[in-house]
């Protein structure tokens, strides 16, 4: 593409540049041509008023040499022989014919004879006598293209210098065009190789920049998509640890024996599998945008956690626990779907199913403080000695009796992803119980300028304190058959 607009801007600017530069050419030649003749016709001139008064040889002679012509042997004069004493009189060095000679004074007209060395001006001029003499002036050829060849060397280099630059600027507009196609087509291969993290620059004119700007979009679109697709096997994949940890501690009572070992083994390995999927995906998982709960979703808060409680009493039951819930006596709508925000209380509690001992009190508040609804996991565990290792997207912060065997560090992760989608926070602090409280701050706006508001706000409480405001009693629960995560 390139070399074909250089070709093609060489072309027309040749084509321009000849139909230009010819004639103009000519013009010059024709413009010295009729200069050196005009001259010579003055020169001629000069000659006529001696004629008109005499014909004397001398004093033509002398009027001859007195003139620049003259005295360089260009200039003659030829009188007829009827005018002087019945022979010819020449006056000079005499280049043009005697039949060119004639027909000018006879027909009385100027003319021009291409002579030897040059041409010769023939200019008729009437005697005083009544006839007419004829004044001949030779211009030498070099006066006939004096300065012509100067003319067309220049008009050459103008033409030349009008080519190079020409075909230089389209050499640059072909680069302009080029380079940006070039390095969408070098993307759009490195995209297709897998470097999710090709881009390329919004530059060139307006058609490719439209490109780059498109491309840059799909990539970009692309890269969300994959994440999406990681972020949701991962979320599926930790759904399950749910049941999964159900299974271990109904496996737990089964007591000794080959079948409650072959199963307790299976599902210590499905464990391991669904570990190993949920790290799978996150391995090479980008940082996404956008909350999980999708634009227009909602659920009502205290239904989701009365449910939630209701499924976690039971195992609370059977490990001796006390469960304390508050806060869900009335209505509370959040701008997260309810999968998400079962999914994320499912995380919570499962910790602390997974790394407290058995009897550990927990509770769960919920506070609605009008811009923003506040919900607390609190357990008498013996809590996260570090706190900011725990929330690093990926770590595994719990510490507890049964250790951290096995935990992939989503489980807050996916919490935290329901809090700031919608503009909200998770903060881990010490609980009035003695162990860990995890705080969920759920924003009812989710404008940025808020949440940045709260944060700032949550940041300055002390781990220790209680949100004021608390309202509804406490609930007890009873096992309730065939409950089950909400999936």
């Amino acid at each position: 593409m390139r070399w074909a607009l250089v070709k093609v801007c060489l072309a027309v600017t040749a084509m321009v540049v000849i139909a230009f530069a010819v004639p103009l050419g000519l013009v010059i030649k024709e413009m010295a041509r009729d200069r050196a003749f005009s001259d010579a016709e003055r020169q001629a001139a000069t000659i006529g008023p001696t004629l008109t008064v005499t014909t004397d040889s001398q004093e033509l002679t002398r009027a001859v040499l007195s003139t620049e012509p003259g005295g360089r042997g260009r200039l003659a004069v030829h009188v007829p022989a009827a005018e002087h004493d019945g022979s010819r009189l020449e006056i000079g060095t005499r280049r043009a014919t005697l039949d060119d000679l004639e027909t000018v004074r006879t027909s009385g007209r100027a003319a021009i004879a291409e002579v030897p060395g040059g041409f010769a001006l023939l200019q008729p001029t009437a005697l005083g006598s009544g006839g007419t003499a004829v004044v001949e002036v030779f211009v030498p050829e070099d006066e006939v293209s004096n300065g012509v060849g100067t003319a067309w060397l220049v008009l050459a280099g103008v033409g030349i210098a009008l080519i190079v630059g020409s075909v230089a600027v389209a050499d640059r507009l072909g680069v302009r065009m080029v380079e940006p196609a070039q390095r969408l087509a070098g993307a759009a291969q490195d995209l297709g190789k897998g470097r999710l993290g090709t881009r390329v620059p919004e530059e060139g004119p307006t058609e490719l920049r439209s490109a780059a700007v498109a491309f840059n979009s799909m990539a970009d679109q692309v890269v969300q998509l994959l994440a999406n697709e990681r972020e949701l096997a991962a979320d599926l994949s930790h759904r399950l640890r749910t049941p999964l940890t159900v299974l271990r501690l109904n496996a737990a009572s089964l007591g000794e024996g080959p079948a409650a070992d072959q199963t307790r083994a299976a599902v210590e390995q499905l464990e391991h599998e669904v570990d190993t999927i949920i790290r799978t995906a996150r391995e090479q998982r980008p940082q996404t945008q956008g909350g999980p709960g999708g634009a227009g979703a909602g659920c009502d808060a205290s239904e989701v956690i009365r449910e939630r409680m209701g499924f976690w009493s039971a195992l609370a039951e059977d490990e001796g626990r006390t469960v304390r819930l508050a806060g869900v006596d009335r209505t509370v709508r959040i701008p997260v779907a309810r999968p998400e925000l079962a999914a994320a209380l499912d995380a919570l509690l499962g910790n602390v199913f997974r790394h407290t001992p058995e009897g550990t009190a927990f509770a769960v508040d919920v506070h609605h403080s009008g811009d923003a609804v506040l919900v607390l996991v609190s357990d008498a565990g013996p809590g996260i000695p570090d706190p900011e290792s725990a929330l690093a997207r990926g770590a595994s912060g719990r510490g507890g009796a049964k250790g951290a065997v096995g935990s992939t560090g989503l489980g807050l992760d996916i919490v935290r992803r329901v809090a700031e989608s919608t503009g909200g926070d998770l903060r881990i602090g010490r609980s009035v119980l003695g162990g860990t409280e995890v705080r969920i701050w759920i924003g009812l706006d989710g404008g940025p300028a808020e949440r940045a508001r709260r944060g700032h706000r949550v940041g300055r409480r002390s781990g220790k304190r209680r949100p004021r405001g608390v309202k509804g009693g406490n609930t007890e629960f009873r096992r309730t058959p065939g409950a089950g995560p909400d999936l």
